[in-house]
C-alpha cells in the first residue's frame, strides 16, 4: 500500500472484508481508495448479507411448515427433530441460493452515469434486476409475516376448522341418509309383517291370561295358545328370514361408515392447516395495507443496493477501478477507442481492438504467404529439373506410358518394356 503524509486508509477488519466481498467489491482496491468507499461496500454487502438471512429463516420456517406433523386432534404442528433438521439445510440452501442472486444482481448493477440523479435510461436497463428483486422480496415476507400474527392466525385458523367439520359432518349425513333411506324402506316390508304379527301374538297372549284364570284352562284357552304358538314361529321364521337378515346387516354397515366418517371429521378439518391457507389468513387478519406495508418494507430492502449504486458518484474507488482495467486491457494487447463510431440506430459505439489477436492474425497470414512462395518456388525447380530431362532425351518421354510401364512401337502400336523384357 501507498504510504501518503497528508491521508492513510484505515486498516479493514475480516468482517468488513467478507461485506466488501458480499457485495462484490475488489479489496485490494479498496485498500487503497477512501474510507468512505470502505463504508458504502461494507453497507451494500451487509443488505446482501441480511437479504440471504432473512431468505434462509423464511424458507426454513415456510419448509417445516409444510412438512413438518400436526396433531390429529388440534392440528397444531409438533417438534419433530428429523424435520427441524431438514428445514435447517432447506434454509441455508435457499439463504445461499438468495445470497448469490443479490450478490450478482449489486454486482452486474453499473455506476449509471455516475451522477446522483437517477435517468430514464439508467432506470430501463435496471429493470429486470429490479423485477427480481421484487420478486425475491415477496417470497422472503411472506413466511415472515405468517410468523409476526402466528396467534390471531391460529385463532382463525381454529374458527375455519370448525367451520370446515361442521360443514363436512353435514355432508357426511346428507350422503349416508340417502342409503339409509333406501334400505329402510326395503326393511320396512319386512318390518310392517313382524310388527303386525307381533301385536296380534300381544292381543292373544292377553286372551289367553283372561282364560288361564280358571283353575284348569279349557279348550277356548288351548286354542288361543296353539294360534300364539303358531305366530311365534311365523314371527320367529320372519326375522331369521335371509333378506331381511340382509338388510338388516347393510343397515348396520351403513351406520358403522357413517360413524367412521364422522370420527375422522377433525382430522380432516385440521389438516386446513397448510401454508397457503396461513397466507390467507394472514392477509384477512392483517388486512390490506398492513401487509402491502410489510411486502414494501421487504422490497425496500431488497432494491435498495440496486438504486444506490445508480445514484452514486464517483469516487477514487471507481477510478482506480478504471484504471486497473485499463492496465489490463494494455497488459493484454486489447485498446477501446471510445465513441468512435455510431451504428445504423445512431448510437455511438467503442471500437475495440486486440493488438495481440491481430498480431497472431498478421504472423499467421506472413507464413502462409511465404510457405505458398517456396511452393510455387519447389514447383518451378521441379519443372526445370524435369525439362532438362526431356531435352537430353526426348524420345524416351515420349513413348513411355508412365501408368503401364509399356512402350509405343514406331506405328503407335502398343509393345513390350524394353526394361522389362527378358529377351
Amino acid at each position: 500500500m501507498i504510504k501518503r503524509d497528508y491521508y492513510e486508509t484505515p486498516s479493514s477488519s475480516r468482517v468488513m472484508r467478507a461485506l466488501w466481498k458480499a457485495a462484490g467489491g475488489d479489496r485490494y482496491i479498496l485498500e487503497r481508495a477512501t474510507y468512505s468507499d470502505q463504508i458504502k461496500y461494507m453497507c451494500l454487502g451487509g443488505i446482501v448479507a441480511a437479504t440471504g438471512l432473512m431468505a434462509g429463516l423464511a424458507g426454513g420456517y415456510a419448509f417445516y411448515t409444510i412438512f413438518a406433523p400436526k396433531d390429529d386432534i388440534t392440528g397444531d404442528l409438533l417438534v419433530s427433530y428429523p424435520h427441524l433438521t431438514y428445514s435447517f439445510l432447506f434454509g441455508v440452501i435457499w439463504g445461499l441460493i438468495i445470497y448469490n442472486i443479490d450478490r450478482f444482481i449489486v454486482t452486474s448493477t453499473g455506476k449509471g452515469d455516475g451522477t446522483e440523479k437517477i435517468t430514464w435510461d439508467e432506470l430501463k436497463s435496471a429493470i429486470p434486476r429490479i423485477i427480481m428483486g421484487m420478486i425475491i422480496a415477496i417470497t422472503i415476507s411472506k413466511p415472515i409475516e405468517i410468523r409476526m400474527f402466528q396467534q390471531e392466525i391460529q385463532t382463525r385458523l381454529k374458527e375455519k376448522q370448525i367451520e370446515q367439520q361442521t360443514k363436512f359432518i353435514e355432508k357426511i349425513k346428507n350422503n349416508f341418509q340417502i342409503e339409509l333411506n333406501r334400505n329402510a324402506s326395503e326393511i320396512s316390508t319386512f318390518q310392517n309383517e313382524i310388527d303386525q304379527k307381533i301385536a296380534r301374538y300381544n292381543y292373544l297372549e292377553k286372551q289367553y291370561i283372561e282364560e288361564a284364570r280358571i283353575v284348569k284352562p279349557g279348550p277356548k284357552a288351548e286354542a288361543i295358545k296353539a294360534q300364539m304358538d303358531n305366530l311365534g314361529r311365523e314371527i320367529q321364521n320372519e326375522k331369521l328370514n335371509k333378506e331381511y337378515l340382509r338388510l338388516k346387516k347393510e343397515k348396520e354397515d351403513i351406520q358403522n361408515r357413517q360413524n367412521l366418517e364422522l370420527s375422522n371429521s377433525k382430522k380432516v378439518a385440521n389438516n386446513l392447516n397448510g401454508l397457503l391457507e396461513r397466507i390467507k389468513i394472514s392477509e384477512e387478519v392483517a388486512g390490506f395495507w398492513i401487509t402491502l406495508f410489510i411486502t414494501l418494507l421487504f422490497m425496500a430492502i431488497e432494491l435498495t443496493p440496486i438504486f444506490f449504486k445508480l445514484m452514486l458518484t464517483k469516487t477514487p474507488y471507481d477510478y482506480l477501478t478504471e484504471n486497473r482495467d485499463e492496465l489490463i486491457r494494455a497488459e493484454n494487447g486489447i485498446e477501446v477507442k471510445y465513441e468512435y463510431y455510431t451504428d445504423k440506430k445512431g448510437i455511438e459505439r467503442h471500437l475495440v481492438i486486440n493488438h495481440e489477436a491481430e498480431k497472431l492474425v498478421f504472423e499467421r497470414s506472413k507464413l502462409a504467404e511465404i510457405q505458398r512462395d517456396l511452393t510455387e518456388y519447389a514447383l518451378q525447380k521441379y519443372k526445370e529439373r524435369e525439362q532438362k530431362k526431356i531435352d537430353e532425351n526426348l524420345d524416351n518421354f515420349i513413348f513411355t506410358d508412365y501408368k503401364y510401364g509399356d512402350t509405343l512401337n514406331d506405328k503407335g502400336e502398343q509393345g513390350n518394356d524394353p526394361l522389362n523384357s527378358n529377351a
